[in-house]
């Protein structure tokens, strides 16, 4: 029996962000949370982002670098061998959390958004 909590967690990255059940919004990737706070106190991602490029430009281009490099990162932080899982991974309510801008209020990159051109 454990103690019932009237408060539902928040995360300190984002305070729009409660941590409760509700089973029809529901994530089995919750645990990224915590790596993105450890993400953001050491600014990796951020850090790796500065010396990758993307190439391709245009209104079809909708994510950053560094939220397509979060998205990698964090998908196989869960589990994820490779960016094909990417299209069910774009919809999932952690993911777009973790991946953050564009991801947080619509969707994260897609399968073909997430792969950058080979030798650029």
């Amino acid at each position: 029996m454990g103690d019932r909590r009237e408060q539902a967690l928040r995360v300190q990255f984002d305070g729009k962000l409660k941590l409760r059940f509700h089973g029809a919004k529901i994530t089995s990737d919750a645990g990224l949370l915590a790596f993105r706070e450890l993400d953001e106190a050491f600014r990796l991602t951020e850090k790796g982002s500065t010396v990758l490029s993307d190439p391709r430009h245009g209104k079809n281009t909708q994510h950053t670098v560094l939220a397509m490099l979060r998205q990698s990162v964090y998908g196989r932080l869960a589990g994820y061998e490779d960016v094909n899982d990417a299209e069910r991974l774009r919809v999932d309510p952690a993911m777009r959390r973790v991946v953050g801008g564009r991801a947080k209020e619509k969707e994260a990159a897609s399968t073909s958004e997430t792969c950058l051109p080979a030798g650029r």
